[in-house]
């Protein structure tokens, strides 16, 4: 019962993104040209309230230190470049409106490119070094954050959702970014899958806080305190709020490209990783140019 997900979806990492949808133990979707998934539940466009339906409001934003950006760029970020539809990108096929748009993860006045993502999804592990070429090539008007997911609670998303945010809090998930991606699919010490490749581990057999404290522990945190963030009254806040804006954004795999709570898209259903990088950024001049 429990050889499903990662199996397949690590048979099909460059064609298809870990989706909601796939909770229930459900092969991945393909990624290539493709109708976009349709999220459970609802559109996400309920006021915001404990209710897990998507929210049209929700908390106020955080501020920016609670948001972390990948590995710094190499250069300068790029200016940023004139906005030009020349009918190359198509609202409805390429990328999905968000409406009515949401709040934004961070606090920035710059134009904000988030992930959603989990390290424990392998379309996110294929798509990783996309995604930090697309950081250095932001323009200078423009930032990357990143929003942990948790919908696939057996595959340790829920823990490696409350890991993730707790390194923000300490200030080191920049640093082991590339670290837990590697600990989960080339060391697999953070694995949620046997090792003989038979499927899922038991729930009581899952890498644990502590477990995950060791990466980051290279990174500069104490083991100690990060068990005793993990399990803090501010994290079980901020899991909360990373729950509601992704449905807020309507999110229903990963991973999802999210442009100033305005715009989505999956990167993987556009084939080539490189297109991504190509609409993030058109995107990104599009809402500067107010269009």
């Amino acid at each position: 019962m429990l050889k499903r997900l990662p199996i397949l979806c690590a048979a099909l990492l460059a064609l298809a993104a870990c989706s909601q949808n796939s909770g229930n133990n459900s092969a991945v979707q393909p990624a290539t040209p493709a109708p976009a998934a349709t999220a459970p539940a609802a559109a996400p466009a309920a006021p915001a309230s404990a209710a897990p339906a998507p929210t049209a409001s929700v908390a106020p934003a955080a501020s920016a230190s609670t948001a972390t950006a990948a590995s710094a760029p190499s250069k300068p970020a790029a200016d940023a470049t004139a906005f030009v539809d020349d009918g190359t990108w198509v609202e409805g096929k390429d990328y999905e409106r968000i409406d009515p748009a949401q709040p934004k993860l961070t606090g920035t006045d710059k134009i904000e490119v988030v992930e959603a993502f989990s390290y424990g999804c392998p379309a996110c592990n294929a798509y990783h070094p996309t995604m930090n070429q697309l950081v250095k090539e932001l323009p200078s008007n423009a930032v990357a954050a990143f929003l942990p997911a948790s919908f696939m609670p057996q595959e340790n998303w829920v823990t490696l959702q409350r890991a993730y945010l707790t390194a923000q809090a300490l200030g080191v998930a920049d640093k082991a970014n590339d670290a837990m991606y590697t600990a989960v699919w080339g060391t697999r010490e953070l694995s949620s899958e046997n090792a003989d490749g038979t499927g899922l581990k038991p729930k009581d057999a899952l890498p644990t806080i502590d477990d995950i404290a060791k990466v980051y522990a290279k990174f500069g945190a104490d083991p100690k305190e990060f068990a005793a963030v993990a399990n803090s009254f501010t994290i079980n806040t901020k899991m909360k709020r990373a729950d509601e804006l992704m449905k807020a954004y309507g999110v229903d795999g990963t991973p999802t490209l999210i442009i100033d709570g305005k715009y989505r898209f999956s990167p993987l259903k556009l084939g080539d990783p490189a297109k991504s990088i190509q609409l993030a950024k058109w995107l990104v001049a599009k809402e500067a140019a107010g269009k």
